[in-house]
């Protein structure tokens, strides 16, 4: 790419601002609240039992793992919220801490078993949680780190744990494309490691265990019960077997604090990232128009229309965008602008009404995809795919648009084609939900 056009976009905010901020206060208050019970746990008395061992629970360790003055930003937050398993049992979180996280000034994926919830154990969909993390790490070259505390699956729920194409062996399979594809894993383990848990570990780049930390296929109940011993499951698998003997872990430190250090410097050993090259020696800028005005630029009623250029404008460096192909599938913004000082395309949908080219002189509604708008999108995502352009979606959108008439512009194969394009492209997609996206939309 030789020339990119931007030019300003955005303006001041709108008389209804504050009623949007307003109708808005509540529902964000109700979301703080939720996350705070996933961060709870099990509470503060699974929180006591774990200090009491000389351990750090997984959210801590989270936050002595990542720069000081950051925060971890955590994916997968309510997984599993709001069930309850036999045993009027709950997962918050679905066992497990998944958080992006500046390590010595490196983002990495951060993957840690929660210990204060059935001491790290896998409930339904914590494998499919993981390898959500896991496919991240993936598709951005994040290295990996593993904070392993796992007392194995959470055993009245197994059936549900391993079966289908996200059970838990899954997890171990992309570990092996992980390694394949040349991102680092780093692995402290920290106490129980058990089962599966005592395979994720295995194939990292580098492990650490605490004294405390063991990884067995079989923990000692489970010996005492096959073959009659009576051995601990430190005497099984603890550091002294698997640092000295196995050779499946390296190094053994004596305790947490000890661990998250040596991880913070296996991490800073690693080679940089490319963006500073990519950025061509411009740092990254604030928008013109400030980014927290976002939360009054939208309607909560979704009946309710916005200008999606001010929505750009809160976005992206200087509120500088380079609109292409403006006059085309007028339902659909596409651009190209920088974030972070880097190139990114941006695709976004318009709201309101727009003209119908079908019929000059009539309006329909936006917020819908329609057959120039699909072609239009779906060869802007290409492009950028081959420019090596990372791509970021933000949704507001009611469907793809029906009838006979819909049918008959073969509507249904320039769908396929932007599914297709999206499924095959290589660089990193990031998609944001602004208000709604119903039905085959979600592409």
């Amino acid at each position: 790419m030789t020339l990119v056009p931007l030019v300003p976009i955005g303006s001041a905010l709108p008389p209804a601002a504050d009623d949007h901020r307003a109708a808005l206060a509540p529902l964000e208050e109700r979301l703080r609240a939720r996350r705070a019970e996933v961060v709870a746990g099990w509470g503060p008395k699974y929180v006591e039992r774990v200090h009491a061992k000389g351990k750090l629970t997984a959210r801590e360790r989270v936050e002595r793992l990542i720069d000081a003055g950051t925060a971890p930003r955590e994916v997968g937050t309510f997984v599993n919220h709001g069930e309850v398993f036999p045993g009027d049992q709950k997962s918050p979180g679905a066992g497990v801490v998944t958080a992006l996280g500046l390590v010595a000034g490196r983002w990495c994926m951060i993957i840690a078993n929660d210990n204060t919830v059935a001491s790290g154990a896998w409930w339904p969909r914590t494998p499919e949680k993981i390898q959500r993390a896991q496919q991240i790490a993936l598709r951005l070259r994040l290295p990996t780190v593993y904070l392993v505390d796992c007392s194995g699956l959470f055993l009245p729920e197994q059936s549900k744990s391993f079966p289908g194409g996200t059970g838990a062996g899954h997890i171990f399979k992309m570990n092996s494309l992980l390694s394949a594809n040349g991102v680092p894993q780093l692995a402290g383990v920290f106490g129980d490691c058990i089962a599966g848990g005592g395979y994720m570990p295995i194939i990292s780049d580098r492990v650490y265990m605490t004294e405390q930390a063991y990884m067995v296929i079989a923990g000692a109940a489970l010996i005492k019960g096959a073959k009659s011993q009576k051995i601990t499951s430190l005497d099984i698998g603890g550091p002294e077997v698997h640092v000295h003997q196995s050779g499946c872990a390296d190094v053994r430190v004596p305790d947490d604090d000890t661990l998250l250090a040596c991880l913070r410097v296996e991490v800073e050993r690693l080679p940089s990232s490319g963006a500073d090259y990519y950025r061509a020696g411009l740092a990254s800028m604030a928008p013109q128009h400030r980014a927290d005005e976002l939360a009054a630029l939208l309607p909560v009623d979704h009946r309710e229309v916005y200008d999606a250029h001010q929505v750009l404008a809160r976005l992206v460096d200087q509120s500088l965008f380079w609109e292409i192909l403006p006059d085309v599938g007028t339902e659909m913004i596409c651009g190209v602008a920088r974030i972070g000082g880097l190139y990114a395309g941006l695709v976004i949908n318009r709201q309101g009404l727009v003209e119908d080219p079908d019929r000059p002189g009539h309006q329909r509604p936006a917020g819908i995809l329609y057959k120039a708008g699909i072609a239009k999108i779906s060869a802007f995502s290409r492009a950028c795919n081959d420019d090596g352009i990372p791509l970021i979606w933000l949704h507001d959108i009611s469907g793809f648009d029906i009838g006979r008439e819909a049918e008959a512009q073969g509507l249904l194969a320039y769908g396929s084609s932007l599914i297709y394009t999206n499924s095959t492209n290589q660089v990193p997609m990031f998609s944001v939900l602004l208000r709604k996206e119903i039905g085959r939309a979600h592409v």
